[in-house]
């Protein structure tokens, strides 16, 4: 028989393991969970850098105007995605050369010269950034990174024609010419084609101004147009003097470009614009979305480029009706306003009865229409 000190004894050393081991596994420390991996954000893609290079000042009307809308529409458009620059007033030649290489090592991956002056300067730095995107407004040249651009002005120029054929008093219509090129001579010969559309007595009076911008030289242009007999005038040119000067002579005038009713209220019959928004919008997601060619694109009222806008209400409703079709038609492609027979103003044909011109028929556009006066000048 067990002692009953040596059981109580044995009981104490069997509590005491027990506890012992009960305070071992309660003050085993637990190993700390592992934390969390960091998370790390991608990093953020860089903005699309692009510039723009306008011959004259951005201002609040005109051709830079237009063009500088179309930029804005772009930053609105890709917001903190695209980085937008832009240098105004650059010459054509040599300096925009200097201008457009200098914005390529800036890092902009698109540059857009605004200018037909602007396509020999801009092929040459084209051949130095091989990785950069450049195009180039109104021009004809290309290159594996350069492509070109265009408007279908001739479709304005031809509603304002019917316009000013329908509004004319002494059948004598004014038009101040920056270049004679082909760019400009549609243009020209649209108007005298949609003016004799409505009215054969129309006429058509031209003065050059050999620059793209410069208030003066355009006012004088169309003072001298108005002092011939001339009382609706249209310009190729980028300010609003021509409209103002034909406001202050009591004559009639359109805007060109962008909207410029508020220059001249009394004298402006419409404004002929080019929505570039658009287009700049498209050319930037090519870009960003590798599928950037080289091409050439000639967009019109179709593609809601070009239109005529802010139509006066002294313009009879004849003919805005007329323009109100001749816009349908256009929209709809089933409307080419060079369809022959078309002479020139020596009465030579220069395209067939029922042909429709081709871009390459008005890209060699060197002739003016019957209906204009003069001849058109050798050069630039």
């Amino acid at each position: 028989m067990i002692d009953v000190h040596k059981r109580v004894w044995l009981k104490a050393a069997a509590l005491t393991v027990v506890a012992s081991a009960a305070l071992v596994g309660c003050g085993k420390k637990e190993e700390p969970a592992p934390a969390p991996a960091p998370v790390t954000e991608a990093p953020k893609a860089e903005p699309l850098k692009a510039a723009w290079i306008y011959v004259g000042p951005v201002g609040d009307a005109g051709w830079s105007f237009a063009h500088d809308l179309g930029r804005k529409a772009a930053e609105a458009k890709f917001g903190a995605d695209l980085q937008t620059t832009f240098v105004e007033s650059v010459p054509e030649g040599a300096d925009a050369e200097r201008v457009i290489r200098d914005l390529a090592q800036q890092g902009n991956k698109i540059i857009f010269a605004t200018s037909f002056g602007y396509m020999e300067p801009m092929l040459k730095v084209a051949a130095e950034f091989p990785d950069v995107k450049f195009e180039h407004a109104t021009g004809y040249k290309t290159a594996d990174n350069m492509r070109i651009y265009d408007a279908s002005f001739y479709q304005d120029t031809y509603m304002a024609g019917v316009i000013a054929g329908s509004m004319t008093k002494s059948n004598t219509l004014g038009f101040v010419g920056s270049f004679p090129i082909p760019e400009v001579l549609r243009n020209i010969n649209a108007y005298s084609l949609g003016a004799q559309s409505v009215n054969p007595k129309a006429k058509v009076k031209v003065v050059w101004v050999n620059t793209w911008f410069d208030p003066p030289k355009e006012s004088d242009a169309a003072q001298s147009l108005i002092n011939q007999g001339a009382d609706v005038l249209l310009q190729n040119t980028d300010s609003t003097a021509v409209l103002q000067t034909a406001e202050k002579n009591g004559k009639y005038a359109f805007g060109w470009d962008s909207d410029m009713s508020a220059f001249g209220p009394k004298a402006h019959l419409a404004s002929a614009i080019a929505d570039w928004g658009p287009y700049y919008i498209k050319s930037i997601e090519d870009v960003k979305g590798g599928t950037w060619k080289t091409e050439r694109t000639v967009w019109g009222v179709k593609e809601g480029l070009n239109d005529l806008i802010k139509i006066s209400d002294m313009v009879p409703a004849a003919a805005k009706t007329k323009v109100d079709e001749i816009k349908a038609s256009l929209k709809a492609g089933t409307f080419e306003p060079f369809t022959g027979p078309i002479k020139d103003n020596t009465g030579k044909e220069v395209l067939a009865a029922g042909v429709q011109a081709d871009q390459a028929w008005k890209d060699g556009i060197n002739f003016f229409v019957k209906g204009v006066e003069g001849k058109v000048p050798s050069g630039k």
